[in-house]
């Protein structure tokens, strides 16, 4: 009798069969998350420490959903380009073939800037933008890269991907804590930032993801924000991403460039 033989036979090309049609599963990655409050889950619930860290943040959201071989969350609330250079990158372990960062808004001086806009005139908050824009001109550029070459010098294999800041403010609503003129000023800031860190990305090696897109329509003050207005309690969540801005925002924007 054959039918042993044949049968296994046809057993095993029918799992090979099964086998190549399955999906392939994602390759086994050490993830690293650095950066600021944009990173940290600022905005969102359930931010805990001195660094504010939230499992609602884009980071800690892509971990659970694909399962890194180990995931670091080292983005830290208030983090400036000279803190990824001196602590975070320092805490890396080696090895890291995936890391994501937001950076250069605090450099910037995003809070002081909201708060001029805030408590002051349109002109005030227009010749703070620009003060800001001046900054981001001259200086940054310099910090940026100080920070981008000392993670390629920690990982030198890692993807890394340098993700953008939304635009604040929605500007087609009437409504709102700051005036269109602020609005449109604060708005023109973020511009002129996103800019200079997609050219400092690049010019590393690194992936730029855009989040603006998604963002879209999506602003402080219209009728479905992914930002926070302005917020009382606590008050560093005001214009972070909500957790709607990390799911929706922020996640499909790293998602779609972390391979």
């Amino acid at each position: 009798m054959r039918m042993a033989p044949v049968l296994a036979t046809a057993i095993s090309s029918a799992l090979l069969s099964l086998a190549l049609a399955a999906p392939a599963q994602a390759a086994s990655v050490d993830y690293v998350a650095l950066g600021d409050s944009y990173s940290s889950g600022v905005g969102a619930p359930g931010q805990s420490g001195t660094c504010l860290r939230s499992n609602n943040s884009y980071a800690a959201k892509w971990a659970a959903q694909n399962s890194p071989t180990s995931f670091q969350f080292l983005a830290c609330g208030g983090a400036v380009t000279d803190d990824i250079v001196k602590t975070q990158v320092p805490a890396m372990k080696s090895g890291a073939d995936l890391i994501s960062i937001t950076i250069g808004g605090n450099d910037a001086g995003f809070a002081p800037t909201v708060i001029t806009c805030l408590t002051s005139s349109d002109s005030a908050c227009a010749a703070k933008v620009a003060s800001g824009k001046t900054y981001v001109a001259n200086t940054l550029p310099g910090k940026l890269d100080a920070a981008y070459n000392a993670i390629k010098a920690k990982a030198p294999g890692a993807r890394v991907v340098v993700l953008s800041y939304p635009l604040i403010f929605d500007t087609s609503t009437v409504i709102c804590e700051m005036s269109l003129a602020k609005r449109r000023s604060i708005n023109s800031g973020a511009v002129a930032l996103d800019e200079m860190i997609k050219s400092r990305a690049e010019a590393a090696g690194f992936v730029y993801s855009e989040v603006r897109d998604e963002f879209t329509g999506h602003g402080a003050c219209s009728s479905r924000p992914y930002l926070n207005g302005l917020t009382v309690i606590p008050p560093q969540n005001s214009y972070h991403p909500n957790t709607n801005g990390y799911a929706y925002g922020y996640l499909p924007a790293f998602t779609g460039s972390a391979s």
